[in-house]
């Protein structure tokens, strides 16, 4: 019994290992959080299910600002369904390359980590799903492709399933 619970188990945890941020400490251009959240940020993504079908598409508006070593986005979505949500972050910065962030669905704290052009975030985020709250595990990763513009990729997990995953582009407001 326990070994085809490990020969269940090894598969999926191997799935689970990926590059540690490091590997992208050469990367150019090198993505400073201070500098691309200041100011007006727009985003567009969706949502694809663990199948790849796109389940929501989405716009997002993010007021961004930073007071010491504490910054602010203020997040508005509007989602292909109709209907809007908010999200408000707060980031403080934790030592070089390391950041913690909060907000109202957030459980606990994120932690982040910068090297080059890349940020790592991991947190858990409680969200809605059919009247229901599920607390969901992001693995959400952002890569500064040039200096206006950032690709997000997160996965969703739950139980260490892979539930979907989100891709956003953000870029700086006109």
């Amino acid at each position: 019994m326990i070994k085809r619970f490990v020969v269940f188990l090894f598969p999926m945890l191997a799935g689970c290992a990926g590059p540690g941020v490091e590997a992208y400490k050469m990367e150019k251009p090198e993505l400073d959080l201070r500098r691309f959240f200041s100011g007006p940020v727009q985003g567009w993504g969706m949502f694809q299910d663990r199948s790849g079908q796109v389940v929501k598409r989405f716009k997002v508006d993010i007021r961004s600002g930073w007071t010491g070593d504490t910054g602010t986005l203020d997040e508005t979505f509007t989602w292909s369904d109709g209907h809007s949500s908010r999200r408000v972050w707060t980031l403080r910065e934790a030592g070089p390359g390391r950041y913690l962030g909060t907000a109202g669905d957030v459980i606990g704290t994120a932690e982040g980590e910068v090297a080059g052009n890349a940020l790592h975030w991991r947190y858990e985020l409680a969200l809605d799903v059919d009247g229901r709250t599920w607390n969901v595990h992001f693995d959400d990763w952002m890569f500064l492709a040039d200096d206006g513009v950032i690709l997000n990729r997160s996965t969703m997990s739950k139980f260490g399933f892979r539930l979907g995953e989100v891709t956003l582009v953000l870029q700086h407001a006109p």
